[in-house]
């Protein structure tokens, strides 16, 4: 109990103390960035400035300047018109827009252009000494005399909107007082923005002075904006690396985009850089920026903290930030400019309503929900004095960027946290499997032996019990694949000789029972024949045919099949040749086959039997041997042609199907065949490693080619 209250004390001291350092914070860059109080104010077109020494002592111009609206004055036209007609009688406070002056009893609008000039009476000091003008960002064109010298033109200066291109630049111009006196004279025009005129402070001051101070002034912008650009995208491909966790994604997009908007603004880096980057497209960035912001932070803010955004809220957010980035894409700046404080109070809400989700998140003491919830404050302090200042509310500058660097830098360290809290617990979690995997390898090095010896002796009976398998199924798929072929193969036949004998009992035609008898007799040979090429087909296919090889000599393997079957080819009335050239069989370069000869044998004497029986009487059936190389190895081409009537080209393909059969026309050597022959070759030429293909143009004859791997040819 006591270490509970003790937690509970110094968790409070530090909530104040961080509270405090933060309103410290916000209170010192408040006074920091404040203007000085005005010492020195115009009054009627005149600012004297003779107790002052502005080349040390730089002072912002403020107070009455002569106004001459709708006229666009140079300061020659100035200067005979007063000497026409007088003084002027018109003065505009600057800094101010001219939006809502009161001229002849009516309210001006945004839009317009006019001249103004102010006289600056100078020391003595001062007169001899180099001095500037510090010119931030006006209204959108502008062109500026100096004692009648033109030294400042920024856009296009005109009398309407097709005459006038808005520009948005911020400048050093220097001269040198001719006297005690200097007269300013400006231009203004603005037909594309809701305000127009002189909105923010012109500084007077030594020119040394006032470069120093503008070269500083660039380079903490730079630094904010780099530091938030490169904190983006690396966090941006923190999440390509690691996509399951979103919140290095909102955060980089939310970075990212303040980094990109502070080039935008301020000291505007960007036409610095690219002076010719277009004024619309700038603005239009400007404005989807903020419009967006309050979006991705809110989704950023659920990512860290899940549940602590609603639904409805959710679903608000995304429909009003879609409703006025549209407007703002396809409207001009004189339009959606006007909502700048409509944007200002959508962000400002989406920050309050996140600030109540952190105060409960601190309650409930969720990690960095106090650190947020801090620099959110910082934040929302930063923005809501920037829409103020824009809308000349404020005398504070620009103070987003810096906010927003703060409030990156605590979201980094939150992140951090994260990250290495993330890392530390897969640390953790890998020693602990690591010891429970020692654990259980010491465990299991105990059992190994054991389970070695039991696996040893299983295995050897699972060998034998899967050799004897392995012999079954080979013979019970034999034994299926041979009653497939026979219930397929033979009912044709059977059929016929069964209408043979009915038509030789029923004595249907007595004198053609000599003729029905021997079908019956060819076709009892031709079933025989066909269930002994079945049975062996069958075995060939389930791998139950053993082969004995050997190393053959393809030569004489081929001269001795060729003497061996010689006779029987010209019995039939063919020519029969063997091509192997005229070199001895045992030559050193002669092809060398593994082969089983008897079973090479029988491939081979199909294909001259197929040849015999598909060429008539007179004809050739020739033997040949060729060896050819394809990727490094040797091939020993045996081919088989006839001078038959060829095969259909579009059936070479179907040929050594089982099923396959086909009687060419007009041949009547042998007897019908099973259709069997080729489809054994195959399964015995692949069973040597090769492979067996036909050539024909279905006219000429047909070549049967055989191609097996040797292990010894040419070359070698």
């Amino acid at each position: 109990m006591m270490r509970g209250i003790l937690r509970f004390g110094t968790r409070t001291i530090l909530l104040h103390i961080a509270a405090a350092v933060v309103i410290g914070l916000v209170a010192g860059f408040a006074v920091v960035s404040a203007p000085d109080a005005p010492k020195f104010q115009s009054e009627e077109g005149i600012l004297n400035l003779k107790q002052l020494h502005v080349s040390n002592q730089p002072v912002k111009l403020q107070g009455e300047w002569e106004f001459y609206w709708q006229e666009l004055l140079s300061p020659k036209d100035i200067q005979i018109r007063s000497t026409r007609d007088g003084n002027n009688d018109r003065w505009i406070n600057i800094p101010s827009s001219w939006l809502g002056y009161r001229l002849d009893g009516q309210q001006l609008n945004g839009t317009g252009f006019a001249t103004f000039r102010v006289v600056i009476e100078l020391s003595e000091q001062d007169r001899n000494e180099r001095l500037a003008l510090r010119l931030p960002t006006i209204f959108h064109s502008y062109k500026l005399w100096v004692n009648g010298e033109l030294l400042a033109e920024v856009g296009v200066v005109g009398q309407d909107e097709s005459g006038v291109t808005p520009h948005l630049s911020s400048k050093l111009v220097f001269f040198q007082p001719e006297n005690n006196s200097v007269e300013l004279v400006m231009q203004v025009a603005n037909f594309h923005h809701k305000r127009g005129g002189i909105t923010k402070y012109i500084e007077l001051g030594g020119s040394d002075v006032l470069t120093v101070r503008t070269n500083l002034k660039i380079a903490a912008e730079m630094f904010i904006t780099a530091s938030l650009l490169v904190i983006g995208v690396y966090h941006l491909l923190l999440f390509v690396l690691r996509r399951k966790d979103r919140a290095p994604l909102y955060f980089g997009m939310f970075t990212l985009l303040s980094g990109i908007r502070s080039l935008l603004v301020g000291e505007l880096l960007l036409t610095q850089l690219w002076p010719a980057f277009p004024w619309g497209l700038q603005f239009k960035i400007e404005y989807l920026i903020l419009c967006s912001i309050g979006y991705i932070t809110t989704r950023y803010f659920d990512s860290i903290f899940p549940n602590y955004v609603t639904r409805w809220f959710h679903l608000g957010t995304r429909i009003v930030t879609g409703a006025f980035c549209i407007v703002v894409v396809v409207t001009p700046a004189l339009l959606y400019t006007k909502m700048l404080l409509m944007i200002g109070v959508m962000v400002v809400l989406h920050m309050v309503y996140l600030m109540v989700g952190l105060v409960k998140a601190a309650v409930w003491r969720m990690e960095g929900a106090l650190i947020f919830l801090l620099v959110s404050v910082v934040g929302l302090v930063t923005v809501v004095n920037d829409f103020l200042y824009y809308n000349e509310w404020s005398l504070i500058g620009n103070t987003s960027p810096l906010g927003l660097l703060v409030f990156t830098i605590a979201q980094i360290i939150l992140l951090s946290s994260r990250f290495t809290r993330a890392a530390s617990n897969e640390e953790r979690i890998a020693r602990e499997l690591q010891d429970a995997n020692n654990k259980l390898t010491e465990m299991n090095m105990n059992l190994e032996r054991t389970v070695q010896e039991r696996t040893q002796a299983l295995s050897a009976a699972h060998d034998d019990l899967r050799t004897s398998y392995d012999r079954l199924l080979h013979s019970e798929q034999g034994r299926k694949k041979l009653l497939a072929y026979i219930t397929h193969d033979l009912r044709m036949p059977l059929s016929s000789m069964l209408g043979y004998v009915e038509a030789v009992q029923d004595r249907v035609k007595p004198e053609r029972d000599e003729q029905y008898l021997k079908y019956i007799r060819d076709n009892t040979i031709r079933i025989n024949r066909m269930i002994e090429e079945l049975s062996f087909l069958s075995h060939l296919e389930t791998g139950q045919v053993s082969y004995r090889m050997e190393p053959v000599h393809v030569i004489h393997f081929l001269r001795g099949f060729f003497e061996q079957y010689e006779l029987v080819v010209r019995d039939a009335g063919l020519n029969f040749t063997l091509d192997i050239g005229d070199a001895e069989d045992q030559r050193p370069n002669s092809p060398v086959v593994e082969m089983d000869a008897q079973r090479l044998e029988q491939a081979l004497f199909n294909l001259v039997s197929n040849a015999m029986k598909f060429t008539s009487s007179g004809g050739l059936v020739r033997i040949a041997l060729a060896v050819e190389q394809v990727n490094h190895t040797h091939y020993a081409i045996i081919s088989v042609q006839d001078s038959g009537t060829g095969i259909p080209p579009d059936q070479l393909e179907q040929i050594f199907h089982r099923n396959y059969k086909y009687d060419r026309p007009g041949v009547e050597n042998g007897v019908e065949g099973s259709g069997l022959g080729l489809a054994i070759c195959r399964e015995i030429v692949q069973a040597h490693g090769g492979t067996v293909r036909a050539e024909s143009d279905g006219k000429t004859g047909s070549i049967f080619y055989v191609s097996l791997p040797c292990i010894v040819n040419e070359g070698r």
